[in-house]
């Protein structure tokens, strides 16, 4: 193994319920270097990971490191809601020789990069100007839903704020949703937002359709309905994808009402990124800005979809001291 720890500041990770992303930070104003995606599980651990990664690009880890994971961080032992992992962060900073270990929630790293992001990293879908001081608000769908927040202090710093606004209650906005709400109970007594708005949303999606349409049909992957709707043609698995796009919507809108977010809200996640050409052309804005009383009000908050490469990791990365690159 090269032993070349001391020309990187710190190594940056981003784990979620299906990829585990790594890559190392130079310095401020530099790219990262050696990034590599993993499958999350294909490995025990954290430790267990990082070790396969220092392997395969054939670099020394550094001695800090900062993770964002798709998790809360409450407490030294973390137990992921998506994934199998069970992990000491003290016991894994220890495993691998590491003077610091930084642990992020996954959607809190995103919120750091969010100021960071540039014009051409953001698809713009509607709403007005950002008001520049104002909150700002993420969610992201990919194996789950990640939620969180950003500040301004008034020190002029942004703040992170990490939280688990996936697992709200879903609430439907007409009859349709609510008999969707009524098939999803009889599985679950407590229907999340996340369990419709993900990976394993757009399944869940898909049987409570086809049972309301009364079909027998065989399960299918979130990547078969997304590629059916969506090329294919199939009238289901179409409105399987409007519906979750709705439903982001209503979401959305929630949170922005939650936080006064004139600042604007971000869209990211896997799975939304697969739906890139879909989403500016579904119910999506018209959801969100269906708030009744706060119609205008939602109008002129602006929502984007979130294009840039990697952004957990470059928030991971401001977790370290460090501003990078794209």
């Amino acid at each position: 193994m090269n032993d070349t720890s001391s020309a990187f500041t710190g190594l940056v990770g981003d784990i979620g319920g299906t990829n585990a992303r790594f890559a190392l930070v130079r310095g401020s104003g530099q790219p990262l270097a050696h990034a590599l995606t993993l499958p999350t599980a294909g490995f025990a651990d954290l430790a267990a990971a990082l070790q396969a990664y220092a392997q395969q690009v054939d670099v020394r880890l550094p001695a800090h490191a900062c993770i964002a994971i798709a998790n809360p961080i409450d407490g030294d032992v973390l137990r992921m809601t998506n994934t199998a992992w069970v992990f000491s962060i003290e016991d894994t900073r220890q495993r691998l020789g590491l003077q610091t270990l930084r642990m992020l929630n996954d959607w809190e790293a995103m919120a750091l990069a969010a100021p960071t992001l540039g014009a051409h990293e953001l698809l713009h879908l509607g709403g007005g100007a950002s008001v520049s001081d104002a909150p700002r608000g993420l969610l992201g769908a990919g194996t789950g839903l990640g939620v969180s927040s950003l500040v301004r202090a008034r020190s002029g710093e942004w703040v992170p704020v990490a939280g688990e606004g996936g697992h709200v209650t879903l609430c439907p906005g007409n009859a349709r949703e609510a008999d969707i709400l009524r098939v999803l109970w009889q599985r679950w007594p407590h229907v999340s937002a996340e369990r419709v708005i993900s990976g394993m949303g757009l399944e869940n999606l898909y049987t409570a359709l086809a049972a309301l349409s009364g079909q027998s049909l065989p399960p299918l992957s979130a990547a078969e309905i997304t590629q059916r709707a969506l090329t294919g043609g199939d009238a289901l698995c179409l409105e399987v994808v409007e519906t979750m796009c709705v439903l982001l919507g209503r979401v959305a809108g929630n949170l922005a009402l939650t936080l006064g977010a004139r600042g604007g809200i971000y869209i990211g996640g896997g799975v939304m990124g697969h739906l890139r050409t879909h989403l500016p052309r579904s119910g999506f804005r018209a959801a969100f800005e269906d708030k009744g009383r706060f119609a205008d009000f939602m109008r002129r908050i602006p929502t984007w979809l979130i294009e840039a490469e990697q952004p957990a990791l470059r928030g991971a990365a401001m977790g370290l001291g460090v501003s990078v690159t794209a």
